[in-house]
């Protein structure tokens, strides 16, 4: 009965682990590729999110360089010049928002726009 006990247990514990796994949210490689969002002027722009960890984006002609990191149902861009932008889920789309150079992620956006994922 004590061998019964621990296989429920066991089996238990397996199903809860995939079920929380399941329900986490968007995986990194989700968010991996193209994104169109907009600067703080409204002018479209696309982020380009590599499988690796890099970011790029093109802004007005300006090349853009950095590094992503999954955080949560969201991603966190670092950007070499020193602005963060995230893109995160929202109900059935995602949502960017963008922080000037010495804000973080804590202090309100200095830019948001919706992000659509183009490939």
């Amino acid at each position: 009965m004590h061998t019964l006990a621990k296989a429920t247990t066991v089996v238990l514990t397996a199903l809860f682990a995939l079920a929380v796994t399941a329900c986490s949210g968007p995986t990194p490689s989700e968010y991996a590729g193209k994104w169109k969002v907009a600067d703080t002027s409204g002018t479209p722009f696309e982020i380009t999110l590599g499988d690796k960890g890099t970011a790029t984006g093109n802004r007005a002609g300006e090349a853009m360089e950095g590094s992503w990191k999954k955080d949560n149902d969201a991603v966190i861009i670092s950007w070499k010049d020193g602005w963060t932008t995230k893109i995160s889920k929202e109900g059935d789309g995602y949502k960017k928002a963008a922080w000037d150079k010495g804000l973080t992620v804590n202090d309100p956006p200095t830019n948001t726009s919706s992000a659509e994922k183009v490939n």
